[in-house]
């Protein structure tokens, strides 16, 4: 086989990949949506007496919980278990790495963003909510269009996927802000439940204790951030590698990122300031 030939096969087959994983995150989305709402129906009693766009949302966040755990673990694995990104483990640059596992995970995710969106722009205002903090959906179609836009790029030129993967590890806190919304649904906002999952969700996006090599970091949506930018800072000369629009979108899309997560986080903190003065006044009575 000559090298085109080659080169034309290998190039085919990473074609198949991404269209198989971003299908199969589709469908994945699909298979829990349904779910979601069988489960929910044998399980939850006041599920059957939820509005439509309550029933919709609910199924909604089921397959948002759902895709967080597939790629947290993913992320968690490949950045930090794998030896994927290890500095010294390879002669490849560490942001020209990447392996079938990766590519299938962002394919997948690359589906749920879609599926998501789609949900949000065709039922536009109904979606929305708790899970960005703000009643506007302009605000998720930003968030998960830049997603889609950072995803897509990293996985045609197969490079700078250790940041996008430090992003997504991020999603570890969906499931903490999908519970707050069921709890909220279910007239629950004055439970114990209620107050430690506020408390673990603002902890979980300030400081996750991680390793990554031999040093102890800490993690989570706002510090994860940070670590990006110092990791870009240290690597820079590789860094400088990727391709043009990859490399000007990695200085765009996380700083934008990072700004609407402050915003998210400030907005998480107040609202566990106050739930705790209520739980405290009620205590005090």
């Amino acid at each position: 086989m000559d090298v085109i030939s080659l080169r034309d096969s290998v190039s085919s087959r990473w074609d198949y990949l991404l269209a198989v994983s971003m299908l199969a995150g589709i469908i994945m989305c699909k298979i829990v949506y349904e779910v979601t709402g069988l489960v929910s129906l044998l399980l939850f009693k006041g599920y059957s007496g939820l509005s439509k766009a309550h029933k919709i949302e609910w199924k909604n966040r089921g397959f948002s919980t759902f895709h967080a755990f597939v790629v947290t673990i993913a992320a968690f694995y490949l950045v930090l278990f794998s030896d994927l990104f290890v500095d010294g483990s390879s002669d490849v640059s560490i942001v020209k790495r990447n392996s079938t596992l990766s590519n299938t995970i962002l394919g997948i995710s690359i589906g749920y963003f879609v599926t998501d969106l789609s949900m949000i722009l065709w039922l536009f205002p109904a979606l929305g909510g708790l899970e960005y903090l703000s009643h506007n959906s302009l605000a998720q179609v930003l968030h998960h269009g830049l997603s889609m836009f950072s995803i897509l790029l990293s996985l045609i030129s197969g490079e700078g996927q250790i940041y996008i993967l430090m992003v997504l590890f991020s999603e570890c806190t969906t499931p903490l802000v999908n519970l707050r919304w069921y709890l909220d649904l279910a007239g629950q906002k004055g439970s114990k439940l209620y107050m430690f999952n506020g408390s673990a969700m603002f902890l979980s996006w300030l400081v996750l204790f991680t390793l990554l090599g031999n040093t102890m970091f800490l993690v989570g949506r706002i510090f994860l951030f940070i670590y990006l930018f110092v990791h870009m800072f240290l690597h820079f000369d590789e860094v400088k590698e990727i391709f043009p629009l990859g490399f000007y979108s990695l200085f765009a899309v996380p700083p934008v990122l990072s700004v609407m997560n402050a915003y998210w986080f400030w907005k998480i903190l107040k609202g566990l300031i106050k739930t705790l003065s209520k739980a405290r006044h009620s205590h005090s009575q």
